[in-house]
């Protein structure tokens, strides 16, 4: 006789009868009930653009960041507390990289290095194993030998690479308007709108330099980082 479901879904590492994990599956629908974040590549670079929510007029905007520098060459959006560890990861795996091999780390690589982590809830064996999955999905934007590239990484412990993403509580409708507005020969200014359209249709608020937050990712320039001024400049465009 098989068991219920909430006698499944205690341990990490038990499959149900239909051959789930409710406790991974718990942790991707936890990334729904997160901001909304969107990014595309092209052949000039990457462009991320996230949701920051403002859940009180005291708080101060500049504080929440979602977007961060992982290296010079690759950037991260992270949508809760929880992707710090991951952001972390990720940095150190740079640094010894450098330091070892006196060259960057590709994208793809800083990529499955953070996805080792999150799959360590499988290690039953391994000390520092994990009791739960990360409720945590990570957006790689970076520039390396192959070009621009967008990684997306899920709670699963699963890294793929992607053209055009949307994560969070609007990814459904937004990734169904990627689909239709993205094609190979996009350049990183229509991608940069594209990016800001979407999100301004998927969000519950008025789209501000407030609560949003972009970052371009390109060969030249490498990480940079939208300024309240160039963030309202783009909007504008759009509008």
């Amino acid at each position: 006789m098989f068991l219920t479901r909430s006698e499944y879904d205690r341990g990490v590492n038990t499959f149900s009868p239909e051959g789930r994990l409710f406790q991974v599956e718990y942790a991707i629908e936890a990334i729904k009930l997160g901001s909304t974040a969107i990014g595309i590549c092209t052949s000039e670079g990457v462009v991320l653009a996230v949701e920051k929510r403002i859940t009180s007029p005291l708080m101060e905007p500049t504080t929440i960041e979602k977007i961060v520098e992982v290296d010079k060459h690759i950037g991260g959006e992270r949508l809760n507390l929880y992707s710090r560890t991951m952001i972390d990861r990720a940095r150190v795996e740079c640094q010894n990289h450098w330091f070892i091999y006196n060259e960057k780390m590709s994208v793809e690589s800083v990529a499955q290095a953070v996805s080792n982590l999150a799959i360590q809830f499988g290690d039953s064996d391994d000390d520092g194993a994990l009791c739960r999955p990360f409720g945590v999905a990570i957006l790689f934007a970076g520039c390396d030998e192959k070009g621009p590239q967008l990684f997306h990484m899920d709670p699963s412990g699963t890294f793929v690479q992607f053209e055009a993403k949307a994560i969070g509580s609007g990814s459904e409708g937004a990734q169904q308007s990627l689909q239709e507005v993205y094609h190979k020969s996009m350049k990183l200014k229509e991608a940069l709108n594209s990016v800001l359209s979407i999100l301004k249709q998927v969000m519950e608020e008025k789209l501000s330099s407030t609560n949003v937050e972009v970052m371009t990712m390109t060969p030249e320039r490498k990480f940079h980082m939208f300024t309240k001024e160039e963030v309202e400049e783009v909007i504008k465009d759009i509008a």
